[in-house]
C-alpha cells in the first residue's frame, strides 16, 4: 500500500509541453528549465582581468586625493593669519561697547542677600530671648532713622515757608471759601442801628449799540460801630448774613461828605 501512494517523480523533457499543451507555435521555448536553473546558480564570475583594472583605477584615485591634500593645508595655513587678524580687532572693540561704570542696583542687593545669609548660616544658636533684644534693637535703629528724615523735611518746610512772603488773606474772617466781593458806593442812609444803606452806580456800554447806560443798586452794609454817615464813600466787603436783608459789611469810610 506504501508504494503505490508514492508519488513518481517528474521528469524534465525539453522537446514536450504541459500536458495540455501539444507541440506548436504556442508551447512554452525549450531552454526555459536551463534560465530557471541558471538564475538560481546566481551571476556568473567575473574575470580576473576586469577586477585586476577595478584594483589599478582605485589605486590612482587615492594617489591623486594624497597630492591634493598639501595644497589645501597650505591654503589654510595663509588663510588662518589674515582671519586672525580680522578677529582681533572685533574682539578689542567689544569690551568699549559693553563697559560698564560700576555694579548695579540690583547686583548690589544680591550681594548684600548673599552676604547676609553667609553670616546666617555662621551664627550660632540664639534663645527666643537673645532674638527677641536684637529685633528690638533693630527696629529701634530703622525708627531713628525715620525721625531724623522726618525733622529734615520739617526744617526744609519751615525754610520754605520763612524766605516766601506773606501770602495776602484772600477773603474775610466771617466769609466762606473763595475771593470775597468788593464794592464800592455813597451812603445814602444811616438812620438803622448798625446798618447803612450803600448807593452802588453802576456805568457802562451796550454791547450792540454802544450806548452808555447808567443804573444803580442798593444794598444794606452792617456797620458795627456807626462809623459812616450820609453823604459818605465807603467800601463794603460781602459777608455771611447779618440779617434777612445784610449781606455786605462796612470795610472802610473812603470819603467823608462835606
Amino acid at each position: 500500500m506504501a508504494e503505490k501512494n508514492e508519488e513518481t517523480p517528474k521528469v524534465d523533457r525539453p522537446d514536450a509541453g504541459p500536458p495540455d499543451q501539444g507541440v506548436g507555435p504556442d508551447a512554452p521555448p525549450s531552454n526555459l528549465n536551463e534560465e530557471v536553473a541558471q538564475a538560481a546558480e546566481g551571476p556568473p564570475p567575473e574575470e580576473p582581468e576586469a577586477a585586476a583594472n577595478e584594483a589599478v583605477e582605485a589605486a590612482d584615485e587615492s594617489a591623486a586625493a594624497e597630492a591634493e591634500a598639501p595644497d589645501a593645508s597650505a591654503d589654510d595655513a595663509t588663510e588662518t593669519p589674515e582671519a586672525a587678524a580680522d578677529e582681533a580687532p572685533a574682539e578689542t572693540a567689544k569690551p568699549k561697547a559693553t563697559g560698564k561704570s560700576g555694579p548695579t542696583r540690583r547686583e548690589k542687593l544680591e550681594a548684600k542677600r548673599a552676604e547676609r545669609q553667609a553670616t546666617a548660616g555662621k551664627r550660632p544658636s540664639r534663645t527666643p530671648e537673645e532674638r527677641d533684644a536684637e529685633r528690638r534693637e533693630r527696629r529701634a535703629e530703622i525708627a531713628k532713622q525715620r525721625r531724623a528724615y522726618r525733622q529734615k523735611l520739617k526744617a526744609k518746610k519751615s525754610e520754605a515757608q520763612t524766605s516766601a512772603p506773606a501770602a495776602e488773606e484772600l477773603h474775610a474772617p466771617e466769609h466762606g471759601p473763595g475771593r470775597p466781593k468788593v464794592r464800592q458806593g455813597v451812603v445814602v442812609s444811616d438812620k438803622g442801628e448798625k446798618t447803612i444803606t450803600v448807593r452802588i452806580d453802576v456805568v457802562k456800554r451796550h454791547k450792540r449799540y454802544h450806548k452808555i447806560l447808567r443804573s444803580s443798586v442798593k444794598l444794606y452794609a452792617h456797620d458795627e460801630r456807626n462809623d459812616a454817615h450820609e453823604g459818605d464813600t465807603v467800601r463794603v466787603v460781602e459777608c455771611r448774613p447779618m440779617s434777612r436783608s445784610k449781606r455786605w459789611r462796612l470795610d472802610e469810610v473812603l470819603e467823608r461828605a462835606k
